[in-house]
């Protein structure tokens, strides 16, 4: 945290990653309840000599500076007044020569949760908004349970497993599992297959059920004995998802499904569901997952769901996963957090997981991408789409998982022309980052990765070379930098998008456990850009598979009167970016034509796909 950021957050609002006391001259017990909720939630920031009073923050100053430092951190290292060792980072900052102490508190690992206070472990505390809460037994229970080495899906349950299985859904699974694995052996029974996978267990010489076998397989009234709440509650609602929430709490879906059964009949209710509503028919053949036609979402439809069946926290009976079709989203929410940063679902490698033995039994029939590439195969989805990225909120105090798929263009014709009135040539990578800098307040690294799938060093070369085109700069701010459009193209980037088009408040930023940086003011002196196209402008676009004389395109468009054709028509594309002069130097040339730049050629290009699936919608009907 550097000064500057420190000031911002002196003006009184409210972080959950970041927290002021007095301290002038010792340590408050409040600063470990701080401590221990920052290390069980999602980390944060512990600044000593700031006085909080009524809604504002007064730098006070640390007078004993040596003092409160040593004692901090020596409570932290030794591990007598919490139950974990705190590995914080401190710095110090001056502010109207006051002296404060900044201290990071990093979040603690799984297996070293709850953090608690003087070997009390009712001592929890969790962050919550801006403050800090002492821990329910129901939480502490849950920071236990995840923090244990046999994962809840692996213990035992005193069931007869000759009779707590669902056979048509063990066969189901094992003809897929063959199709993928034809050397394994098939003359073993039901019981032998799930006792050779890991699924059923022995213990004191007789054969046990664990939780993720009957979850996975089992029988209605034994799945209800391990999970006394639905396993999924689907919904589809004929509305947009601002429209439903501020809706009279009478409005109800349209169609609704809560399934009550093991995951595999979970599966194949939800995709029979899903192909009802899908875009395009399609088909998939049960045996062997093989399709044809696949609707453009069905990659991230597939790994969104599997993620929810795999890793919620079937240990919380009080909560269940809800699955929302919406017309402009889909809202995915799952009870249990992950347990790695949305950073690193967006890199490759081993992750670790709630539920492993469901994850593998999944994973066997290919019903979920490669260890590591869920999340990553769902953005890439989205951005073939051509999709602002997926939301994720992954909230660590509330302890819930949250995935949103917006239905929304990230390069809309709008964006495109005002990227052409910019007049900067972009990249593909280099648009689509500029064009989430002009949707949000602000963008990261993190976010420049999500919209372009490339890897933080390309991603960050992306930032570079926008800032080299005086398009994006860079603003200072911990725990890392973040970039906003720079301030004389903010007027015109408003005028262009207009009120409805600003940045999403409530659509939330890819991360959502970072406070939201400051933009500067407005300026209003700019030119200003091409808002659409009108009809004959459209006209010209479209004549233009070629360069085009004036001549040429006249004739095309009945049009006889030159200067109104130029000054009306073909000088605001010039200058919007839309078309270019074959000879720009000599306006007047005798073979000037006229043709499509790169955005005008994507204009294009847009238009006829816009109209060929309406003959096509046309057609089907």
């Amino acid at each position: 945290m550097n000064q500057d950021e420190l000031i911002e957050r002196l003006k009184g609002y409210e972080w959950n990653d970041a927290e002021f006391k007095a301290s002038q001259r010792g340590v408050s017990d409040s600063a470990y309840e701080t401590v221990s909720a920052f290390a069980n939630t999602g980390g944060g920031w512990l600044v000593f000599g700031v006085k909080e009073g009524q809604g504002s923050y007064e730098v006070v100053g640390v007078i004993e500076v040596d003092k409160v430092q040593n004692d901090f951190l020596s409570a932290l290292r030794t591990g007598d007044k919490l139950s974990k060792i705190i590995s914080a980072k401190e710095s110090i900052l001056e502010i109207d020569e006051k002296v404060l102490l900044v201290f990071f508190i990093p979040e603690s690992r799984r297996q070293d949760k709850p953090v608690y206070l003087n070997g009390d472990i009712r001592r929890s505390f969790i962050r919550r908004g801006g403050g800090d809460e002492r821990c329910t037994q129901a939480e502490i229970e849950r920071f236990l349970r995840e923090a244990a080495d046999e994962r809840y899906d692996g213990l035992t349950l005193d069931l007869d497993p000759e009779h707590c299985f669902d056979s048509e859904s063990v066969g189901w699974y094992r003809n897929l599992f063959y199709s993928r694995k034809p050397t394994e052996d098939r003359s073993m029974s039901d019981l032998e297959f799930l006792h050779h996978w890991g699924l059923v267990v022995e213990k004191a010489g007789e054969l046990l059920p664990t939780r993720a076998s009957i979850l996975l397989f089992g029988s209605t009234p034994a799945v209800l004995q391990v999970l006394p709440r639905p396993v999924v509650d689907y919904q589809w609602i004929n509305a947009d998802w601002a429209d439903w929430a501020d809706s009279p709490p009478e409005r109800r879906w349209e169609d609704r499904l809560v399934i009550e059964t093991n995951l595999i009949q979970a599966w194949k209710a939800i995709l029979d569901r899903y192909l009802q509503r899908a875009e395009k028919p399609f088909s998939v053949n049960p045996e062997n997952l093989q399709r044809e036609d696949d609707p453009p979402d069905y990659i991230a439809f597939r790994e969104a769901f599997v993620n929810l069946l795999i890793h919620q926290d079937y240990a919380d009976h009080t909560r269940k996963p809800v699955i929302q079709f919406f017309r402009d989203r889909v809202v995915i929410w799952n009870p249990g957090d992950a347990f790695v940063r949305v950073e690193e679902m967006l890199e490759p490698g081993e992750r670790e997981v709630r539920n492993p033995r469901i994850v593998r039994a999944f994973r066997h029939i290919g019903l979920s991408e490669q260890a590591g590439t869920g999340v990553r195969s769902i953005f890439n989805n989205w951005r073939q789409l051509g999709c602002v990225p997926p939301v994720i909120n992954n909230d660590k105090a509330n302890k819930f998982f949250e995935l949103s798929l917006l239905k929304r263009e990230l390069l809309s014709e709008k964006q495109l022309l005002f990227q052409a009135s910019v007049g900067v040539r972009l990249s593909p990578e280099e648009a689509a980052a500029f064009a989430s800098a002009c949707q949000q307040d602000s963008i990261r690294l993190l976010d420049v990765k999500a919209v372009t799938g490339l890897s933080a060093q390309r991603a960050q070369s992306v930032l570079d070379r926008l800032i080299v085109q005086a398009l994006i700069e860079r603003v200072e701010a911990t725990p890392q930098p973040h970039y906003i459009v720079v301030e004389h193209l903010r007027e015109r980037l408003k005028q262009a998008m207009g009120e409805t088009d600003q940045p999403d408040t409530k659509r939330g930023r890819l991360v959502t456990d970072q406070p939201p940086p400051k933009s500067a003011n407005l300026v209003t002196d700019q030119p200003q850009p091409l808002l659409e196209l009108t009809d004959r402008q459209w006209q010209i676009v479209m004549a233009c598979d070629v360069p085009r004389s004036m001549a040429t395109l006249m004739e095309a468009l009945a049009m006889t009167h030159r200067t109104f054709f130029r000054r009306n028509h073909l000088d605001p594309m010039i200058k919007g970016g839309i078309l270019s002069m074959r000879y720009p130097e000599q306006p007047n040339h005798p073979d000037q034509a006229y043709g499509l730049t790169e955005i005008g050629v994507e204009l294009k290009a847009r238009r006829l796909r816009a109209l060929a699936e309406q003959n096509d919608s046309g057609a089907g009907k």
